[in-house]
């Protein structure tokens, strides 16, 4: 059995590097570019996740939900900048909005008509936003919301989830890294219901809050259960600790986010990625009673700053992609067909009895190598993780720029043409591999 493990992982090997080497063959002016950046900067980029062997691509140029990378090769972009590229790539309202921001002067220094208009858009959607706070990203986001969190409950443990992603420095694949910033961190398993409650239990008056994704997104795009998360609702109201509902990516979930779906109502809620209309930007925000700590016309108030929270042009394009385009009405629409599209990709797995899931909700999914939904991160097996290079280069060599992990994000762009070429490429990639495949997962479960 070992010796069949062994010669499966190196068909397996040998695949990856075939693809790896038609793409070099396809890429050399990226190879350039990848090679000359790592002079000035280390691995030559400066976001980790967008690294992957060989070399990643170097784009120049993209419209709509398509980008063209150095070499002159055209993709449809599912990476869809981690759910910030909602809107694509040249949306005409938003850059319309940009260029006027830019006209009537970038850096104020001063309240302007555009983080009001967006306050306001983001207070109206959310159940749980009386009054919100900007800031720069979804990270300064969750930090901000993690230290009010402390502030108000004088306590400073805080439960967190395995393979959860919260920002550049707080982040827990494996349990955890050497860049997270130093609070006392309780670890759970997502969508273990009676082991977080327990845990919860047991903390007690110690706890200062729970910070959850309602979909966990870089762990594999996992749905938390409603059970799950009516627990974490129930139990941290029980124990006095708040609950925080990272919805910087899921608040792109239907009309009012993954909140608005799940009918619970979290203490305090982050938002970032698409509501700046692809610009930077972050916001956190809750009830009136919580955020008015934050009102510098109190005595005592919680000093909150940042030269960039407000900036024009992010509060400019967001104002328009919130009131104009992503209305609460189209983000039903969207939820419904990107939610069709996904069921339509399992059924055609199921019906080419392949080991492949498309596992999340709506415009966010990721495949992974199973005939059944992810529930828990444990149930992704070293065979599904041992997969993904491949398929992520030969969706690449097919025109198709998807996440290295396996997500893919849909934008508002995107056509029928799009949907059918990742339903082809995806067809394409089970003809070539189907073998492979199963034989990989079939030792990988033993």
């Amino acid at each position: 059995m070992h010796e069949k493990a062994n010669s499966n992982m190196n068909l397996l090997d040998q695949a990856i590097e075939d693809a790896r080497a038609r793409y070099i063959a396809a890429n050399p002016k990226s190879e350039v570019a990848d090679n000359s950046a790592g002079a000035h900067m280390p691995g030559g980029n400066t976001r980790a996740v967008l690294h992957y062997d060989p070399y990643p691509l170097t784009m120049v140029a993209g419209e709509g939900a398509e980008l063209v990378d150095v070499d002159g090769h055209r993709y449809v972009d599912f990476v869809g900048e981690f759910s910030a590229g909602l809107f694509g790539h040249s949306e005409e309202k938003i850059k319309r909005a940009v260029h006027e921001a830019l006209d009537s002067g970038i850096v104020m220094g001063a309240p302007t008509r555009y983080e009001r208009e967006l306050a306001a858009l983001l207070c109206t959607r959310f159940p749980s936003i009386d009054q919100v706070r900007f800031c720069n990203s979804g990270t300064e986001a969750n930090l901000m919301a993690l230290s009010a969190a402390r502030a108000l409950t004088g306590r400073d443990r805080i439960l967190v989830f395995r393979e959860a992603y919260h920002g550049g420095v707080i982040k827990f694949p494996a349990g955890g890294q050497m860049l997270n910033v130093p609070h006392d961190f309780l670890l759970a398993d997502y969508n273990d219901t009676e082991g977080t409650a327990d845990l919860i239990r047991r903390t007690g008056d110690e706890l200062a809050a729970v910070i959850v994704e309602p979909i966990l997104g870089a762990g594999g795009n996992i749905p938390g259960s409603g059970e799950f998360m009516e627990m974490l609702r129930y139990e941290t109201e029980k124990t006095g600790a708040l609950l925080i509902f990272d919805e910087v990516k899921t608040s792109r979930i239907g009309p009012a986010g993954m909140q608005g779906e799940l009918g619970i109502k979290p203490d305090l809620t982050t938002v970032g990625k698409f509501i700046g209309g692809g610009l930077p930007t972050g916001a956190f925000g809750g009830s009136a009673e919580i955020m008015s700590r934050f009102n510098p016309k109190q005595p005592g108030f919680w000093n909150h700053a940042g030269t960039f929270n407000n900036n024009a042009c992010s509060m400019a394009a967001g104002s328009v992609a919130m009131g104009q385009i992503f209305t609460p009405q189209r983000a039903m629409e969207f939820l419904v067909s990107s939610e069709a599209f996904r069921v339509s990709l399992n059924q055609m797995f199921a019906a080419l009895a392949v080991p492949m899931y498309c596992n999340g909700m709506g415009s966010i999914f990721a495949v992974h190598f199973t005939h059944k939904p992810i529930e828990k991160a444990t149930d992704i097996s070293a065979g599904n993780r041992s997969l993904r290079p491949l398929l992520h280069m030969e969706m690449l060599l097919d025109g198709l720029l998807l996440c290295n992990r396996g997500d893919l994000f849909l934008s508002l762009p995107m056509t029928s043409a799009h949907f059918s070429s990742v339903r082809v490429g995806l067809e394409k990639f089970i003809d070539r591999h189907k073998p492979l495949i199963e034989q990989v997962l079939q030792v990988s479960h033993r």
